[in-house]
This record gives structure tokens, C-alpha cells and sequence, in this order.
């Protein structure tokens, strides 16, 4: 049995973990809406159609922001349609997705189904089709005061006080053309800054978050990213990063090691920040938004195939993704590398919340599961909380398509509130493997728990029997001085948490 020494001292800290970096993402798309999260007819659902039983499963899980309502939906939505009485909004054909969109689920409905939730919401204003006009009176209807036309239609509507959103997104991939409206990097700039510049001299208190690119592939990556923030370094806050990976074909070697793309992704997108704000003499630092991520197994292609073949619908199931115990694996080192760029990756929303591409998966009419992605998530949001600490990896490694990836894939931070240190770890081989963790600096006391998410049967997801893959309380981790010692299983994910003492430190 090979063994992984990871150093870390305490005076050696990085970045403070966000809070916002823990969200999931809500869009008009298949069945994440209607029979997702909104379902009147359901026997659970409660007085305002919204299904109890997601909702517990929402708040287990502990999504911390949410974005809404899109995506590629976005791009040819008028927000208008989905407020007001609801029989009298339209129904609409939905190009993006090719369905029937009944605007029985708005603006109004979602901010009372999240209400349930406590988690923040992040709106997106369509650059698609629509432009610096859509953007202000949604704006205006969402956060200002009573006493103009579109904040008097929302008390009018039944919701006086104003929402207060704080986050707000320029648009989604307008790089891709696939997108509705889909721009040049020139385009989407210019317009991207008016309107920033328009929604801020209405309500300043907000932050903007521009497209960057929809992922590593795109043949004007890092191009877009540098166009973008030279013409709107002056008025957003963020820059958003997306990216999807699957291609088990590669084998588990390659395909667990593609978190290495990402932490070259988001590095590459940071130094684009830092040159952008050197050459504008600036002074604030442009922050990321991953604000969609996950694993996507399913290609393009046969997304694209599946929706132009299909009659127009009302919330036809599609790209239901089923997660196995492997995806797990890297959806949890995606999410880590996060983690460990929490200096500069301030916001991400795993994408979606339910049934596509999903850790919460619904029947219509019936039950709700989640999917192995699930537990990572919820352990992360629950105990990933305080500063990266800096680390040093010693231990086996494999040459991959990705680069070099070392056996085990680690995050330690310390909570000084909760008085832990808190270590991720992941297992991407077949073989048992010892990891020691000496921790300098960090006055230890004792092993909490180490929770462990792993089964024989990499490819084993939970579609049938809902608890296959689930965690267990596996206690193979000990503390001796300031060393933090144990064995972790094979293709595994792993959290172990240590107390530390406040008085010592």
C-alpha cells in the first residue's frame, strides 16, 4: 500500500472559503421547473405547488445561492410574461430547449420557492435578445421602492417590499453559438457594459457577473475573456467561468484527473483578470463565477439532435443524467479545486438542481432521490467552511491527457469559528492507499469523524436502489501529535475533521 504525505502549516494561509461558492442552479429547461421543484397536482406539494419533498432535500444539501431562471433559456425570455395573474400570462414557444413554456412559474413564484430554501438568489438578465431596457425594468421591479411603474407592478402583484437582489448575471455564454442572440466578444462587450453602467446608476448596492467562456474548448477562449473585461473592468465585480466534463471513454485514470483542466482554467482566467486591471491602472480585483459546473455526460450533439427532433412540449425529459459512484469522484474534485482557488472563486452553482445533469432527481407525481453527487455537496457546503490552508503533496503520481495527477486529490482548510481543520480527499486509483497529514502550527486535539463515500462498483449509481451509494461514518483516521494518519478505500471520496485548539493558537 502506497502512502501520500501532505504537509501544511498553519501560518500558511490562503484564500477565505466563500459561502456563495455552494449554489446550484435553477432553469427553465426539461423537468428542473415543472414536476422539479413546482408541482401542484403533486400529493407533497404545498399550498404554492412547491414540492415539500425537494424542498427538504434542497436545504439537506445546503445550497447556498442560487441562479435563475437561466442558461440558455434566458437568451429569449421576457420576464414580464412570468408575472402577474397567473391566467392571464402566455404561453410561449421556448426555442432554446424547443418546448412550450406556460409562465405558470416566474419571477414572483420563484422568489417565495427560495424564500423556503435560505439561500441567495442570482439573477440573469437577457443580452440575447433583449437588451439595457429588459435589464433596468426588471431591476427596477426587483430591489427599488414603490413610487415608479415597474416597482408599483410588483405591489401591484402582491409583493410591496422590494427582493433586494444583490447578484446579477450580463447574459449567459453569449461565446457560443448555440446561444439565441449569440454575440462577438466585441459585441457582447459594448453591450455588456452598457447595460452594467445602466443597472448600476439605478441601484449601485448591486454586483455583476459578465460571460466569460463556456468552457476550455471554446476557440476563443482566453481571447473572450480579455475583450470582455477591457470594456467592462469599470462596472462588473465578477467574471463567470463554465465548464462541464465527461468523457468516461477515456478511462477513470484520464476522466478523475480532468479537475486538472479546471485548475488551469481558472488560473489562466485570474492572470487575464490581474493583466486586464494592470492595463486599466485599476484598482479592484475582478473575482469568478463558476456559475455552472458539473459532469455532463451526454454529447452535445445528442442534446442538440434530442431537442430538434421532439414535438413542442410542457416540460419534456430530456438529458436526465444518472451519476455514478465515478462521476461523484470528479464532480467532488472539481469542487475542491474551487476550494482551493477560494482567493479568487468567489460564486459557483452546480448545474442543475433537479433531474438534469442534477444531485436531485423526481418522479412525476411520485418520489424524489438524489444521486451519489449529492453527498459530497452536502458535506462540503456543511463543513467547508474558513481559509485554505497551503499544502504540499508528496506521494505517487500518473502521467494523464491532463497532466500529471497525483493519486490522491486533497483541500485542507482550517475554521477557526468551529475550531477544526477540515482535509477533502479524493482516491483516483483501483488500490488502498495511507495518507498522513502533519499539520504545522495547528495545536490538534482529536479526530471528529471521517465520513467516506465509495462502493465496489464504480459504475454504480443510485436509479434503482436509492441508497446504494451512500456515506458511512468509516473511522479509519487517528491523530498522533500533530500528525493526522489513516487508509482511505479505493476510487473514494473522504472528509476528516480534526478539532483544533483555540486556546493554543
Amino acid at each position: 500500500m502506497s502512502k501520500t504525505r501532505i504537509i501544511v502549516d498553519g501560518e500558511f494561509r490562503g484564500g477565505e472559503i466563500s459561502p456563495a461558492l455552494f449554489g446550484s442552479f435553477v432553469e427553465h429547461m426539461g423537468r428542473v421547473v415543472y414536476s422539479g421543484i413546482y408541482e401542484p397536482e403533486h400529493p407533497l406539494a404545498d399550498q404554492d405547488g412547491f414540492r415539500t419533498d425537494v424542498l427538504k432535500k434542497v436545504n439537506e444539501m445546503g445550497v447556498s445561492v442560487i441562479r435563475y431562471p437561466g442558461g440558455n433559456f434566458v437568451s429569449n425570455y421576457n420576464w414580464l410574461d412570468g408575472v402577474g395573474p397567473r391566467n392571464q400570462r402566455p404561453r410561449k414557444r421556448e426555442v432554446a430547449w424547443k418546448s412550450i413554456e406556460t409562465n405558470q412559474f416566474g419571477t414572483d413564484e420563484f422568489m417565495h420557492w427560495i424564500s423556503h430554501t435560505g439561500a441567495e438568489p442570482i439573477f440573469a438578465v437577457n443580452l440575447g435578445t433583449k437588451g439595457v431596457e429588459n435589464a433596468l425594468s426588471l431591476l427596477e421591479y426587483m430591489n427599488l421602492p414603490t413610487g415608479t411603474f415597474y416597482s408599483d407592478l410588483r405591489a401591484k402583484n402582491g409583493h410591496p417590499k422590494p427582493y433586494g437582489v444583490r447578484k446579477w448575471c450580463l447574459g449567459n455564454e453569449m461565446d457560443g453559438i448555440w446561444q439565441i442572440g449569440h454575440k462577438t466578444a466585441e459585441e457582447y462587450g459594448r453591450l455588456a457594459a452598457q447595460t452594467a453602467h445602466a443597472m448600476k446608476a439605478l441601484d449601485d448596492s448591486i454586483e455583476l457577473i459578465a460571460c466569460g467562456s463556456s468552457s476550455t474548448s471554446m476557440h476563443t477562449y482566453t481571447d473572450w475573456e480579455r475583450i470582455v473585461l477591457e470594456d467592462t473592468y469599470e462596472f462588473v465585480d465578477y467574471i463567470a467561468l463554465h465548464q462541464y466534463y465527461g468523457n468516461q471513454e477515456y478511462g477513470s485514470a484520464d476522466f478523475l484527473a480532468q479537475s486538472l483542466d479546471l485548475d488551469n482554467y481558472i488560473e489562466t482566467v485570474a492572470g487575464i483578470c490581474r493583466t486586464v486591471k494592470s492595463k486599466k491602472r485599476g484598482r479592484k480585483d475582478i473575482k469568478i463565477s463558476i456559475d455552472e459546473w458539473g459532469v455532463w455526460e451526454i454529447p452535445g450533439d445528442d442534446v442538440a439532435q434530442s431537442v430538434s427532433s421532439r414535438d413542442w412540449q410542457v416540460a419534456p425529459a430530456f438529458s436526465e443524467q444518472i451519476y455514478t459512484m465515478e462521476d461523484a469522484l470528479l464532480f467532488s474534485s472539481m469542487l475542491m479545486s474551487m476550494m482551493r482557488h477560494a482567493d479568487v472563486v468567489k460564486i459557483a452553482c452546480q448545474s442543475l438542481l433537479t433531474n438534469i445533469s442534477a444531485a436531485i432527481m423526481t418522479e412525476r407525481g411520485g418520489t424524489s432521490w438524489v444521486q451519489p453527487i449529492f453527498y459530497p455537496f452536502l458535506y462540503m457546503s456543511r463543513y467547508g467552511r474558513g481559509r485554505i490552508l497551503e499544502q504540499r503533496v508528496y506521494g505517487d503520481c500518473y502521467e494523464s491527457r491532463f497532466g500529471q495527477a497525483s493519486v490522491i486529490d486533497a483541500v485542507l482548510m482550517v475554521n477557526e469559528e468551529a475550531g477544526e481543520c477540515i482535509s477533502f480527499l479524493v482516491n483516483r486509483t483501483d488500490q488502498m492507499q495511507n495518507v498522513e497529514i502533519s499539520c504545522q502550527q495547528l495545536p490538534l486535539c482529536r479526530v471528529l469523524e471521517h465520513i467516506q463515500l465509495s462502493h465496489p462498483n464504480l459504475k454504480q449509481t443510485n436509479q434503482i436502489d436509492h441508497r446504494a451509494v451512500k456515506p458511512v461514518n468509516a473511522g479509519k483516521f487517528s491523530l498522533s501529535g500533530n500528525i493526522i494518519k489513516g487508509t482511505v478505500e479505493p476510487f473514494s471520496w473522504n472528509m476528516v475533521r480534526v478539532t483544533v485548539d483555540k486556546r493554543g493558537e
